[in-house]
């Protein structure tokens, strides 16, 4: 509650700042409404030659208008404090400390003490438990835990090691255990922590190619208006000397006109509109290294998935136990279980727990009879125990024919039949041998993630086409990928062809997003339109995507495609919103204007509104506080729901387009009768 309370008292003094002349230049609409405040406010103190000549009207309108830029500063300055207020979190982790740099890896005893931010890229420092690591750098020696809440927020160490894609590390985190020798690869002012604090307060984001767009329409518009204003002022003054009665509409009123009919509604919120998006995904833990990143995302109809972690749950599991001609399952089971006593991996712990569950095979009292455990080599491919005078060894089904028949012994044929079925629905088979007799075959099988089939339905319904990337065979990825209900699949995937996939796709019109952590990830990574590297991954791709995953959660790329078509909804429906707006106002108040000049024009004041002065304050006061009631809107976000393009369109004109143009009617009216009943 108080840092909400920070927040808004921030984003009022924030809303004062932004009245400069630079800062309110910036949106061409709202400045339009800035010269308008200053004249109407010139035009009380001087008095307005003609029209009604009327202080307190002027005064009412210059107040308003005030007011109107104040919201719309407001609504910009909120959705920056979340940012800022992340961002000072985040300073805090940025801090100076004292770092050991060290000549060679040889002599890390050797080593001279630097300030952080003196630390230059190339150099090596070496940082042990309980130290803050200085710099963003990758890990050329040791392997330790490291401590990364202060910017994931996740309490849980991770591992940190040389080598592999896990090699990555980021200043301001701290080393819970051993020792690491870093080699910085970003200096002071130019680290990820530098990168994401400009990120979340909002000085690195520069408008979107969409955004620019967006702008110019509304400039288009907001000309039109000008022109039709400024002509009013002649032609009511003509037509008042021709028909000998009424008078010229007065400045004050006429600059009130231009501000209502002028699209300042989106104007006002166009900017928190992309802050409140960029905020959104923050808080998803993912900072993106520019706006343009999450539109394209929300434009993405193309998704490369990897298989392991996204759509499956990352380690196989034991499903089956699948004996040979003449062995029963419950043998090939204790086997099993036995051959994987001490194998700690995922797939180890599962066929211990499958036995258990099968056949009520308990586990073993260890110290009561000599064990020697076979730990899993490169060199073997094999993992197994010695126990009791047994040899009872598992591994992939080459290998154990290999092992089998160079011991002399028979690999019998409905093994190969079994290892075949297996491979063909896409599950991962290990033959088990004991004393040199093939016993069976364990099932281990891809675990498809709970929900994920759905995921992938609704991605459908919005068009988006789902691609899982594998290094399996192809026959297990189709299997796999049949379960999954992805639409295509790519099997025994290497970086060109991974590359070559996305050009392909790029070439006939296509947005593609895709995930990586590795070096041989970052090629694709960079060609790809929206690309999501993991935290945990090499430097090299984090380098070369337009996102980073604090969390390094593979499904994340599909809640940043929904923060990014939720961004473009919300912005479109808002952009309906006001326009439509516009249209009503015209309607509303345009007729009401010239009564005094042409009384019959009275037939066309559907809403039987008193006089002009009603009118225009009515109109002016709601263009204001519409801002105010859209505030909340433009920073959650329209409600997203998983739709074709052609439904979202026909939803957010049936309710944004007509919700825009009853509202001004119906606030209008009840605002002329307030006036009237207060004043008239």
């Amino acid at each position: 509650m108080e840092n909400k309370w920070m927040i808004f008292r921030r984003a009022l003094k924030d809303s004062l700042i932004k009245m400069n002349p630079k800062i309110q230049v910036q949106n061409p609409v709202m400045m339009v409404v800035y010269l308008g405040a200053i004249i109407t406010t010139v035009l009380f103190f001087v008095k307005e030659p003609q029209g009604e000549n009327q202080s307190w009207f002027t005064f009412s309108i210059a107040l308003i208008l005030w007011l109107t830029l104040l919201f719309a500063n407001f609504s910009e300055a909120i959705a920056e404090g979340r940012g800022k207020a992340q961002a000072d979190s985040l300073k805090q982790a940025r801090e100076d400390v004292t770092a050991k740099r060290i000549k060679s890896i040889e002599k890390k005893d050797e080593f001279e003490e630097v300030i952080s931010s003196n630390l230059k890229k190339g150099d090596i420092v070496y940082v042990v438990s309980g130290e803050q690591i200085p710099m963003d750098g990758e890990v050329i020696e040791g392997a330790a835990s490291v401590d990364e809440s202060a910017i994931t927020g996740e309490s849980a160490p991770v591992i940190r090691e040389s080598g592999g894609d896990r090699s990555a590390v980021t200043g301001g985190t701290t080393l819970v255990s051993d020792f690491l020798i870093i080699k910085v690869t970003a200096e002071s002012g130019h680290s990820f922590l530098d990168k994401m604090i400009s990120m979340v307060e909002g000085t690195e984001i520069k408008k979107t190619p969409n955004e620019i767009g967006l702008q110019i329409f509304l400039i288009t518009l907001t000309i039109i208006f000008l022109i039709v204003t400024a002509t009013l002022y002649t032609f009511t003054d003509f037509s008042s000397q021709l028909v000998g009665k009424g008078e010229a509409i007065s400045i004050t009123t006429l600059t009130a006109l231009l501000v209502c009919l002028a699209p300042t509604t989106i104007g006002a919120l166009v900017s928190s509109i992309g802050i409140a998006g960029m905020s959104r995904l923050n808080k998803e833990n993912v900072v993106a290294m520019s706006g343009r990143a999450i539109e394209a995302a929300g434009d993405v109809d193309i998704l490369l998935l990897d298989k392991t972690g996204t759509i499956t749950l990352g380690n196989r599991r034991a499903s089956e136990f699948r004996p040979v001609l003449g062995v029963s399952e419950k043998e090939l089971a204790d086997a099993a279980q036995l051959s994987s006593i001490a194998d700690e991996t995922a797939e180890g712990r599962s066929i211990v727990i499958l036995a258990k569950e099968r056949f009520e095979i308990r586990e073993r009292v260890m110290n009561q009879k000599e064990m020697t455990f076979i730990e899993f080599s490169a060199k073997t491919r094999m993992s197994g125990i010695d126990y009791d005078g047994d040899s009872i060894r598992k591994g992939a089904a080459d290998t154990m024919r290999i092992f089998v028949e160079e011991s002399g012994g028979i690999y019998p044929e409905d093994c190969d039949e079994i290892v075949s079925e297996i491979a063909k629905v896409g599950g991962t088979p290990l033959v088990v041998v004991k004393n040199n007799i093939v016993l069976g075959v364990i099932y281990l099988k891809d675990i498809v993630k709970n929900g994920v089939k759905e995921k992938f339905e609704d991605m459908r319904k919005m068009g988006i086409k789902t691609i899982m990337i594998t290094g399996d065979n192809p026959m297990t990825a189709a299997a796999i990928a049949a379960e999954a209900g992805v639409d295509d699949f790519l099997a025994e995937a290497t970086p060109e062809n991974k590359m070559d996939l996305i050009r392909k796709y790029q070439s006939e019109g296509h947005l593609v997003a895709m995930t990586g952590d590795g070096t041989n990830d970052a090629p694709a990574l960079a060609q790809a339109d929206v690309a999501v590297a993991m935290n945990t991954g090499t430097q090299a791709a984090k380098e070369a995507g337009n996102m980073i995953d604090l969390d390094s959660s593979p499904t994340k790329l599909i809640s940043i495609v929904k923060i990014g078509k939720q961004l473009l909804m919300t912005r479109g429906a808002l952009t309906t919103f006001s326009i439509a707006n516009d249209i009503a106002k015209y309607f509303a108040i345009i007729p009401v204007l010239f009564f005094s000049i042409y009384p019959e024009l009275s037939a066309l004041n559907i809403m039987n509104l008193t006089n002009p002065t009603t009118a225009i304050l009515s109109a002016v006061i709601y263009n204001a506080v519409i801002i105010v009631f859209l505030i909340p809107l433009a920073l959650k976000g329209v409600s997203y729901k998983e739709m074709p393009a052609n439904k979202i369109l026909s939803h957010n004109l049936l309710v944004y387009g007509l919700g825009g143009i009853v509202a001004p009617f119906i606030a209008i009216k009840l605002l002329d009768m307030l006036l009237t009943l207060l004043f008239f």
